[in-house]
This record gives C-alpha cells, structure tokens and sequence, in this order.
C-alpha cells in the first residue's frame, strides 16, 4: 500500500488548484497526482474551511485526545480505588510511597505511572523518587530535572535559546521562571546557535557525519545519493526559508519544506516529506554542518529509517555544489524576479516553480535533454523491462 502525501505537499497543490488559474487536470498533471486524489483533497480542504460537511483534523484530534483522557480517567480511578483499600488498613503507614511504587511496577493489574498516582494524590513526585533513591534538596533535585529537560530541548534543536527552552518546559509541565531557566541554560552553556552577545563566539560545531560525497554527485541509480541544504529571501512580512532534498542521479526534488523559521524542524520536515514520497533504504544524505543538521531529531530520522548522513567542510561550498546550483536556478527564475508582498505569495510561486516548470519542463543537458521527471520515468521503465 503506498504511502500518503505529506500534509505540507497536499496544502500547497490545493492552494495552486484553488487559485483557478489552471484546469484542474492540468493541476494534477503538472503535481503528478491523479484527477480523482485532487478532487478528495479539495473535498478534504473544503470540510476543513467548514464549506462541506465532516469530520475536520482538529475534531479528529479532539477524539484523539478523548481518548488519551479515558485512559488517563481509567488510572485515576484506579489510584484512588487502591489508595481507599491501602489507607483503610489497620496498622497505617507514615507514607504511600509504597502505593506509588506498587502501581508503577510493571506486574500491576493497571500499570499507573508515578507521576498520575502523585498528581491525584497531592504528594510530589520528586519527593517520592528522593525517597526511593538517596535524599537531596528539593531545590537540586527540581534543578537536576530542569537541567536534564533543557538538554533535551536544546539538543534537539540548538537554534532554541532560553526564552524557548522555557515555553517547552512549561508545555512539558515544569514550573520554572524565565529567570531561572536562564541562571540554569547560562550554568549549563546551553545558547542558541544565533546568539551573537559580546564574549560569545559561535563557530561551526564537529562534524557528526563523515564527508561520504567527496563531490561526487553523479549516482547509478535513483535515493541513492541525496543533497539538502537551506535558503531564504525576504519578503513584505519576513523572511521565508526554504529546505529541500534533491536526488543526485535525476536532479529531482523529492522533498522539501518552507517556513518562517530556520530551526531544526524546517530540515526534519523536508526530510521525512522526501521519505514519505520516495520509502528509501541506504540513501546517503548529504548536507553542510548546519546546525539544522547536526540536531538530534535529525538524526534520529536518519537512524530511524536507515539512511547515511554525509557532511562536508566548514565554509567550502564546492563539497555541496550541486544543491548550490538548484539554489542559483530558484533565485532567477522566482526570488528575485520581483519584490514579495508575503510569505504565501512567495510559497505558491516557489512551489509552482519547482514542481511544474523545474520537474516537468526544463530540460538538462547532464540528464541527455530531458526533465528530471521523464529521466526518473525512462528508468523504471527500463528497471521493470
């Protein structure tokens, strides 16, 4: 069964379509997708704008969480049925403790996790797992979890500075003080990669990959070799950047993503749309050492779904020219052909651009005269003869 289309690429072909200014056959056509696939997509579109009658993602994420609560619901219930059995007991406890660990532990009928029994409880959970290991202060141990959190956070995604490690352990449920999350990040040398204040320097970190490119970009056979690399431009409401993957034996993009932001999650999302369209095994990725890049969540994608990371040299644009020269090709022919009032503006045409004229219709002497997409067509023709 193949795989579904990205939501980012499903959004963008709607909007082309819903701007009318190509037949609807044509849309599909030029995007490579069936009459009968765009039409649902529309479909799905106008339920979401509350044109037609259905269920809209956010109802199916408000079952979704429904759900999550019955089971939330179903441990409660379970913490105080054994907390009244445990508290009515003849010779009482000074603590229940024990009742956290018990139904915790892995043999119990409901596993509930210490940290439902302690909420519904009113005890804290931190002082339960001092009481289970060594005692500390109350003010260390929250510090020591702080800590852990915010290294998680920034590993993930090192363009967060402390202002946003802040708001994702609030959404984590920590309580914590921008003040003291940046007394715990400054502690911790946790900066963003963008921090430019006096007495911080900020060079490019280790590479994570080998270079295993070395500037060859010629590939036998299609997801055998991949380029990524990031750009932006500047328009009326800021600036918009752009992540793609594009394959080294056809020159075809094969994923990418657009936002208004230049974090970690602007590179995974390319990254999984260009897995989710193409299922490889073995690809070799190739990139520069962005911190984009060398981000954990990166590279748990590439682990995840057995794909080699390659990056190159610091401040050699050779070692990824030929992500270069698409980058060269996007600016001339859309980027600077006018000034961008906004970001949608400038999204639609970037999309247009690389999935009818680029893909479809521009021709490429290395590629014997033909688009990337009869190249990659002649190949699995002749891969299934």
């Amino acid at each position: 069964m193949p795989k579904p289309y990205p939501r980012e690429f499903r959004d963008d072909v709607v909007a082309v379509a819903r701007r009318g200014e190509t037949p609807l056959k044509q849309v599909a056509k030029d995007f490579g997708i069936s009459e009968s696939c765009l039409a649902n997509w529309l479909r799905a579109a106008d339920v979401e704008d509350g044109a037609r009658p259905g269920v809209t993602r956010d109802e199916s994420a408000e079952l979704r969480e429904l759900r999550k609560r019955n089971r939330l619901l179903e441990q409660e219930n379970e913490v105080l049925r054994k907390a009244a059995a445990y508290l009515a007991q003849g010779n009482l406890p000074k603590i229940v403790f024990p009742l956290v660990r018990e139904l915790a532990a892995a043999g119990a009928p409901i596993r509930v996790p210490a940290a439902v029994t302690c909420r519904v409880l009113g005890i804290s959970r931190q002082a339960y797992y001092q009481w289970r290991s060594s005692p500390v202060s109350q003010r260390d141990w929250d510090d020591a979890h702080l800590i852990d959190a915010a290294l998680e956070i920034h590993a993930d995604d090192p363009a967060d500075g402390y202002r946003f490690v802040a708001d994702e352990l609030a959404r984590r449920g920590f309580t914590a003080s921008e003040n003291r999350v940046w007394r715990i990040c400054s502690m911790q040398k946790i900066f963003s990669l963008h921090a430019t204040k006096k007495g911080l320097s900020r060079t490019a970190g280790p590479p994570v990959h080998d270079d295993l490119i070395r500037r060859d970009f010629t590939a036998d056979a299609p997801n055998t070799k991949w380029l990524t690399d990031i750009t932006e431009h500047p328009t009326g409401e800021g600036k918009l950047y752009l992540c793609a993957v594009k394959d080294c034996y056809s020159n075809k993009i094969v994923g990418y993503s657009i936002a208004s932001h230049m974090r970690a999650s602007l590179a995974v999302a390319a990254l999984r749309n260009a897995i989710a369209l193409r299922n490889p095994r073995g690809v070799v990725v190739h990139s520069d050492r962005g911190a984009q890049f060398r981000s954990a969540t990166y590279q748990r994608v590439l682990h995840a779904h057995g794909l080699a990371g390659s990056m190159g040299q610091v401040g050699a644009c050779g070692d990824n020219a030929a992500m270069e020269s698409f980058f060269s090709l996007l600016q001339k022919n859309v980027l600077d052909t006018r000034r961008w009032h906004t970001r949608d503006e400038l999204r639609l045409a970037i999309v247009s651009w690389i999935e009818t004229k680029y893909h479809r219709k521009r021709r490429q002497r290395r590629l014997g005269k033909l688009t990337p997409v009869e190249f990659e067509t002649i190949y699995t023709t002749a891969a299934a003869a």
